[in-house]
């Protein structure tokens, strides 16, 4: 079975490779669900790792149904991925009725041929996720990435092993919320491959900053944190 450690940071792609990985897929952000990491992110893994490395393609967080300049972003930086010499990449692209978008889906299956190219958990998102793989499969897509629907892959096993037993060429890759207590029912089921982060808070100061720096109203999946035209506006005129 192929284990994908879920890495936000080198340190955690370091440890993924020496506690046996297989693969990486690469991101930042595991809070929001992964965002593209940085250019020197992509280059300080692309020099110290030697195990294949995947990059997750998005962004931002928040659904993943993307305006025309959030769309060349992505094929950017797929085409990023493919100069560096990574071996795969992770992307998808959504309708707003949660239908997969099979023109725009295809395209970037193109811009990153010569890539393994995985469909990312928006496909937890997909209405109909029996479908939706076939379209899937037959628009060259090589994994798909899902819990079966479920906050945790475990609760969405009987989705994941119906969904594995009917593809035909597409790795149906179980993830979210695997541990080592659970990983070996995935193999027993006959999966192929399983990804998951195993990270650990890791205390990094002694004592609390005087300001927090999060913002917990930010996290949505249905709405964007986005500069306001008009609010920009008056605080110019305001000081101007």
């Amino acid at each position: 079975m192929l284990v994908e450690v879920c890495s936000n940071s080198l340190q955690s792609a370091i440890n993924a490779e020496k506690a046996g990985a297989d693969r990486i897929e690469l991101c930042s952000e595991l809070a929001v669900g992964g965002i593209t990491p940085s250019y020197g992110l992509l280059k300080a893994v692309r020099e110290k790792i030697t195990i294949p490395v995947h990059v997750l393609i998005r962004p931002r967080s928040g659904d993943f149904t993307y305006s025309d300049d959030e769309f060349e972003i992505i094929k950017t930086n797929i085409a990023v991925c493919k100069e560096l010499g990574f071996q795969g990449v992770v992307a998808g692209v959504l309708q707003s009725d949660f239908t997969l978008d099979v023109d725009r889906t295809k395209e970037l299956v193109d811009a990153a041929k010569g890539l393994h190219f995985t469909f990312h958990r928006a496909f937890d998102w997909v209405k109909h996720p029996k479908e939706t793989l076939e379209i899937l499969e037959d628009i060259g897509v090589d994994t798909i990435l899902t819990s079966g629907q479920q906050k945790k892959a475990l609760d969405g096993i009987d989705l994941l092993s119906e969904l594995n037993e009917s593809s035909s060429n597409i790795i149906v890759m179980p993830g979210s919320g695997i541990n080592s207590e659970t990983a070996h029912m995935f193999k027993e089921k006959g999966f192929k491959a399983i990804h998951f982060s195993a990270v650990q808070m890791q205390q990094k100061l002694q004592e609390n900053p005087m300001v927090g720096m999060n913002s917990a109203n930010m996290l949505s999946d249905d709405f964007l944190p986005i500069s306001h035209f008009e609010t920009i506006q008056k605080i110019v005129r305001a000081v101007k």
